[in-house]
């Protein structure tokens, strides 16, 4: 498993997500709370947004442990954003190295997975054989993940031709393309009861859309939520969204809750799209089964 955090709203300085918090990505990085493994040390990654300078993301990634990396310690601090992915990575498919760690990036999108395709390599030929010249070349490493971001954006830009960006709705038929697609890879490898999982988030700097997803909720789904509210901070060493009636200016997506606050967090149903909007609106809708 991994863990991981997605923010869209007011500018943020980034420690106030991944190390102020009782359980902080850093902290999530050797002591995961909601997992049965509570270590995430095969690298760690961070994409941003800056819109004055570029529509591209920025990106920071690396092999350490989040809980040993000096750089991201002193950097959290003097980084700001609206729009913030952050990773941390327990090695399933692929090895240690910068080219699997999360976000991944494609042009203007960031995108980042908790999950897992059992048996992977039995259907990533056949999925690689998908994508177009372009996406193939773009692969770099060897995680489910990223070949799956692949084929997402291969359905992304299929239905999107020379149109306007895609709607959230349009988005969301494509991750359900995506993951059919999978599921049947796998019933023709043979592997069809294989669980997959997904719990993905994909960017493009202003909006968020996202699953989560069990090829069998009933049996095996991740844990997911999101948090709204006026600003996310820490004052006297506590943490919290705060309220400010109904006007919502900051939106968290969470593997795991950051606080112990139970009332502000909201747990995503099992095989849910969840969306964030340009205006912060946070719509849930279930997924095909």
């Amino acid at each position: 498993m991994c863990r991981f955090i997605a923010y869209l709203g007011q500018p943020i300085i980034v420690d106030e997500l991944l190390i102020k918090p009782k359980n902080s990505l850093v902290h999530q990085s050797y002591g995961a709370e909601e997992m049965p493994e509570a270590l995430n040390g095969d690298g760690f990654g961070l994409g941003w947004y800056a819109h004055r300078l570029s529509e591209r993301p920025g990106l920071f990634r690396s092999i350490t442990p989040a809980w040993n990396n000096n750089n991201l310690i002193y950097n959290a601090s003097l980084m700001r954003t609206d729009c913030l992915f952050a990773h941390i990575r327990a090695a399933s498919e692929g090895g240690v190295s910068e080219s699997n760690s999360h976000p991944f990036h494609y042009d203007q999108f960031l995108m980042m997975h908790n999950g897992v395709i059992p048996q992977f390599k039995r259907i990533k030929r056949k999925l690689l054989s998908l994508l177009n010249d372009d996406l193939f070349l773009w692969i770099q490493g060897q995680t489910d993940s990223e070949h799956v971001f692949a084929l997402l954006m291969q359905n992304a830009y299929e239905l999107r031709g020379d149109g306007p960006p895609l709607t959230t709705k349009q988005i969301q038929a494509c991750f359900q393309k995506t993951f059919d697609t999978v599921q049947q890879l796998k019933e023709e490898a043979g592997i069809g009861e294989e669980v997959s999982t997904f719990n993905m988030m994909v960017t493009d700097g202003y909006r968020i859309v996202g699953t989560r997803y069990s090829s069998m909720p009933e049996d095996q789904s991740r844990t997911l939520y999101y948090s709204t509210g006026k600003r996310f901070e820490t004052i006297n060493g506590k943490s919290r969204m705060v309220k400010d009636g109904e006007k919502t200016e900051a939106v968290l997506i969470v593997s795991e809750k950051l606080t112990d606050y139970e009332e502000d967090w909201t747990p995503i149903p099992s095989n849910h799209f969840v969306a964030v909007t340009t205006r912060l609106e946070v719509n849930l809708s279930p997924m095909s089964q």
